[in-house]
């Protein structure tokens, strides 16, 4: 059965992007797996890829996708509370602060600086 392997975000600005996803997803184990040709970075957790903040390949601009959100799975409510502060605390816009959403799902939102979607959720 196939399953959710990576996602990846675009920026116009990639060191500030880069400087911003470090100090967001380094305190997860989260950490810089390699430098992307584009000029951004690939980070992952326990050698595998889980995620990017990348040049768009096509050279054009880079937008937020309108519907589009990557979420992040936490192993704790505590650990959303934590990601969703540290987000905001690092320049992220707030779009749900933490609480369950459903019987079983503990969700938190926010916006990177380039207005990408992400979600740190916990389910139950």
């Amino acid at each position: 059965m196939a399953t959710l392997g990576y996602a990846t975000v675009g920026s116009n600005d990639l060191e500030h992007a880069k400087a911003f996803y470090d100090a967001l997803l380094e305190p997860f184990g989260i950490t810089p797996l390699f430098e992307h040709p584009s000029g951004g970075r690939v980070y992952g957790k326990g050698g595998a890829f889980v995620f990017g903040v990348l040049g768009p390949y096509n050279k054009e601009p880079a937008t937020a996708g309108n519907g589009t959100m990557i979420s992040f799975r936490c192993d704790s409510t505590a650990e959303v509370d934590a990601l969703h502060a540290r987000a905001l605390q690092l320049g992220a816009r707030d779009e749900g602060a933490p609480g369950f959403r459903a019987p079983a799902y503990y969700m938190s939102y926010f916006r990177d600086p380039d207005g990408n979607k992400l979600c740190a959720y916990w389910a139950g």
